[in-house]
């Protein structure tokens, strides 16, 4: 009974220490930092020599910038022609096959695939692969890149 119990814990305590360590004890991501483990830091404060730190290899991400950044992309329209649409952000510039050319401000500002332009209210859907476009007074377009 007592070595069952050893077994069973000895199997349950580090795997609940590694999910412990890996839970960030913040709401706020961390940054990937080089490990240092308690052996090269005695070894170092034996030696006399400075251990390493973490903060010399720091990487910082900024949570702020979205993800795609700039970018332009092509979508076939079908018979309707083709599409471009230019990511700058948190906006949308969409030029379509019959030359013009609108800007869609993201609808709710804080996502990334539904934008809508604040004068005319046409609105840009973009899932994957594609991308619907609905203008005022016109059917929906589905567009694929």
């Amino acid at each position: 009974m007592t070595f069952d119990r050893t077994v069973r814990v000895s199997l349950v305590v580090p795997l609940l220490l590694a999910a412990a360590g890996c839970v960030s004890q913040d709401s706020a991501p961390k940054a990937a930092s080089p490990a240092v483990s308690p052996t090269q830091q005695s070894t170092a404060a034996s030696s006399g020599l400075a251990a390493p730190t973490a903060s010399a290899t720091k990487i910082t991400t900024d949570l702020t910038v979205p993800r795609s950044g700039i970018g332009m992309a092509t979508y076939r329209c079908g018979s309707s022609g083709m599409i471009s649409i230019q990511n700058l952000g948190t906006s949308l510039r969409v030029a379509g096959p019959d030359g013009w050319t609108e800007e869609f401000t993201a609808s709710p500002a804080n996502q990334s695939s539904r934008y809508q332009a604040a004068a005319t209210h046409d609105a840009v859907v973009i899932d994957g692969r594609e991308a619907l476009l609905m203008k005022k007074g016109a059917t929906p377009l589905t567009c694929r890149r």
